[in-house]
């Protein structure tokens, strides 16, 4: 099912970025207050502007989210994730994310208008508040492991199918 829908895509995947902030034994995750994603737990990012890199969008993602300055040697990449939504009509939901860690940064999470975040311990991570996606990817690379998976999605937001690839 999941290579079928991947070839009635009419244009490429959207680039997105994701980056977690790991202090000690906690991850920064963030309260989605608007737009796509709203309502869950979710790491900080978002789209990858026209001449930018991940890299270059993660970092800007994570000033304008949080207010945290990052600089690209300091990002880890630690996954590339396919996510694919065919009950939905808008093909900019499918999209190509690069997910990092940050381990060093300069200053303190703040609440914006589209996140309040909040740490967590990686151990008990809010995996019911989160995308369904998550409970598969984020522990495992919180985890030191590298990931390179896709999702095809229900119309209720579900994973109903995964690999590795």
């Amino acid at each position: 099912m999941l290579a079928e829908y991947k070839i009635t895509l009419s244009k490429p995947l959207n680039p997105r970025t994701v980056i977690f902030l790991l202090k000690k034994d906690k991850v920064l995750l963030g309260y989605k207050k608007t737009g796509f994603g709203k309502g869950y737990y979710v790491g900080i990012g978002g789209k990858v502007e026209d001449g930018e890199t991940t890299e270059d969008a993660a970092i800007r993602e994570l000033k304008e989210e949080v207010g945290i300055d990052a600089v690209s040697n300091n990002l880890t990449e630690m996954a590339i994730l396919n996510f694919y939504f065919p009950e939905v009509k808008d093909e900019s939901w499918n999209q190509e994310v690069h997910a990092y860690i940050v381990k060093e940064w300069k200053g303190e999470p703040l609440e914006t208008e589209e996140i309040k975040p909040a740490w967590f311990d990686i151990k008990s991570l809010p995996i019911e508040e989160m995308w369904d996606d998550a409970q598969y990817w984020i522990p495992s690379i919180l985890g030191g492991e590298k990931v390179y998976e896709e999702y095809l999605f229900d119309k209720n937001l579900k994973v109903i199918e995964h690999q590795k690839f």
